[in-house]
């Protein structure tokens, strides 16, 4: 579980094991300690973010806070993500 910075108590990361072929880069949120229910953010092509779920119930506020970072952090985001699978798609 590759962990790519912290906001506060929420870390964000990515799992391991994403699946054969690898789902397009997102990003997984949750508050001090990784789990099952996480939200899943997509990082689009043009660096920006979506939304794909908020299954940890981060309020809506703060998830969009975390957002705006993900979105001026996308190209480290990035290049974690190429680092650790080796390839990369986009969502949108």
């Amino acid at each position: 579980m590759p962990q790519i910075f912290k906001v506060g108590s929420y870390l964000i990361y990515f799992w391991s094991n994403e699946n054969k072929p690898v789902e397009p880069i997102h990003i997984h949120v949750s508050q001090e300690v990784p789990s099952e229910n996480t939200a899943k953010i997509w990082i689009t092509r043009a660096g920006g973010c979506l939304l794909c779920h908020n299954n940890s119930k981060i309020p809506l506020r703060k998830l969009r806070y975390i957002m705006d970072i993900a979105e001026a952090r996308h190209a480290e985001i990035e290049e974690k993500w190429l680092s650790y699978f080796r390839e990369i798609r986009f969502y949108c």
